[in-house]
């Protein structure tokens, strides 16, 4: 066989079912071994987008996801949603085309170095340069991206290694062997339990470990056994319950009221798969006088705002369960049930209001009358994904994706295409502002030529609107931020799809489940009123 019928036969062996992309001339021998593999190939409107679904899918599966695209503009192309993975510790492994090894060493067309390119955005990353290493290369490179952290890896093949003969020596595929991570050594989780006992008020900070292993069961049991609140990172929302009574909101904003108060009252934060990407302790802990305890799978990020009395590297559900058999009392906190039932009366309150234009508050309460516990919402990035981190509750594990560690626009409608492709008997909606939304809308013909009924809501207010409303905060004027937007329901329909305009806060609903009922993707265009963005910090 030639190195691109092994490398496709490695990618087989991995369980791989999808690679997302877009081909080249010098793909052309990997194209031609894809298209008689078990994979399936999806072709997309923009590597970007390509790379972006390769990221969801590996948030949602546990498993590397993976992209491919041609050498230069191409590669180039991938390197945001690469870097999205990166730092949103998403399991992915890019693969894309070069140029002929004998014109690497000198100016040539469409050439620049990739691999120098993208060292900084990925795990690990390299040049195929002979055929007989490419089953060692593609087994790191999945073990790579699926180790915690789990992140973006790249291969380069280059077009005439791809035509190569494969020696028979090196033509078996490495059997993949998941490795056990050892479990947490009893003195530490005896310090532990021993600060959690000695405790005035313990909180716990969930982040997104918890998602990415499942753990959200052991953690929701071990707070409520014990009466200790939690607070959820954005991409951290799932890993307790929105209707456990432990739950009392998400971390992620300044100035958040509710959130302050938690910290205010708690001398031990637990922080649990908390990762600094998201939200820098320096905006809970500024003082320094917060005890922290680290259960994560990596040891913890050097941060003057977090320093850990101690730390358990190990697997986070095992942590859970064992430390939880050594605590003996706790201090009860009193006060969660209070700030908790104050969420839940502030999401029925503020989502039952039928003004117009729609206020996002609205827009969400009426998403989640819709979606069932284990259907999917994907934001995209904006004032939009403020909202949906803060106010949207999400019932179920891994149910809410949301780009946060590198925060890319252009993330909901590639990642929903993604999801539904995984899950295609679960809704799945897509919630974008209209900046994010035309970054990639190009996609809503790939949505439709693969027959998905996603669901994509534009929060309309032609404007870059959380840029506007920081502006606004600080300079008291905003510069450079409104733009006018096309007829979203025209452009729907030029794609193939429907698109309806909402003309009343009071039809979300109904709008929403004739949207699911349709067999293909629909476009609902809202227009939105962001001047009650000042309750995401006073209220919430």
């Amino acid at each position: 066989m030639k190195t691109s019928d092994l490398l496709v036969k490695c990618l087989e062996n991995e369980g791989v079912q999808f690679v997302f992309g877009i081909p080249g001339e010098e793909t052309l021998d990997l194209m031609d071994s894809l298209s008689k593999s078990s994979i399936r190939f999806v072709l997309t409107r923009h590597e970007q987008a390509a790379a972006f679904m390769a990221d969801a899918y590996g948030r949602l599966s546990g498993k590397a996801g993976v992209c491919l695209s041609t050498l230069g503009p191409g590669a180039t192309n991938l390197l945001t949603g690469i870097a999205d993975a990166f730092l949103d510790r998403a399991p992915l492994v890019a693969i894309t085309g070069q140029a002929d090894l004998k014109r690497i060493h000198k100016e040539s067309h469409q050439y620049v170095d990739i691999v120098e390119n993208f060292e900084t955005v990925t795990k690990w990353n390299t040049r195929i340069e002979v055929p007989d290493v490419v089953s060692e290369v593609v087994r790191k490179a999945f073990k790579v991206a699926e180790t915690e952290k789990p992140g973006a890896v790249h291969l380069e093949l280059p077009e005439n290694v791809a035509s190569m003969d494969a020696d028979e020596t090196h033509e078996k595929p490495i059997v993949p062997i998941r490795a056990r991570r050892s479990s947490p050594d009893n003195h530490s989780l005896k310090h532990a339990s021993e600060l959690i006992e000695k405790s005035r008020s313990p909180m716990i900070v969930a982040g997104n470990g918890v998602i990415r292993k499942n753990a959200a069961s052991q953690l929701r049991e071990f707070a409520e056994h014990f009466g200790i609140p939690v607070v959820t990172t954005f991409m951290g929302k799932g890993a307790v319950t929105a209707k456990s009574n432990c739950y009392v909101g998400t971390l992620g904003l300044a100035k958040d009221r509710l959130i302050s108060e938690v910290f205010g009252k708690s001398d031990l934060v637990i922080a649990v798969g908390y990762d600094l990407v998201e939200y820098a302790p320096t905006s809970w802990n500024p003082d320094l006088d917060k005890k922290i305890i680290h259960i994560d799978f990596t040891t913890s990020e050097v941060d003057l705002h977090y320093v850990p009395e101690v730390e358990i590297n190990s697997d986070i559900r095992e942590t859970i369960e064992l430390l939880g058999g050594m605590i003996g009392n706790v201090n009860k906190v009193d006060y969660f049930p209070l700030l908790h039932q104050e969420m839940i009366e502030t999401f029925e309150k503020e989502g039952a209001v039928n003004s117009w234009p729609v206020r996002p508050q609205r827009v969400l309460h009426a998403a989640r009358k819709i979606l069932g516990d284990d259907d999917i919402l994907v934001s995209d990035v904006g004032t939009n994904k403020l909202w949906v981190g803060k106010f949207y509750p999400v019932y179920s594990n891994n149910t809410l994706l949301i780009s946060n560690g590198f925060a890319s626009m252009g993330f909901a409608l590639p990642a929903a295409i993604a999801a539904k492709l995984l899950y295609p008997h679960k809704k799945v909606l897509a919630v974008c502002g209209d900046g994010g939304f035309l970054m990639n809308v190009h996609e809503l013909e790939t949505a439709n030529r693969l027959g998905l009924n996603i669901v994509i809501i534009i929060f309309r207010d032609d404007g870059y609107n959380l840029i506007k409303w920081k502006s606004m905060s600080k300079f008291g004027k905003a510069f450079g931020v409104n733009f006018s937007n096309p007829d979203f329901v025209q452009l729907a329909d030029s794609f193939g799809i429907e698109g309806v305009r909402i003309q009343s806060a009071d039809s979300l609903e109904q709008t929403l489940t004739w949207a699911f009922s349709r067999g293909k993707p629909v476009v609902i265009d809202v227009p939105i009123d962001y001047s009650s963005n000042e309750l995401l910090t006073r209220l919430l």
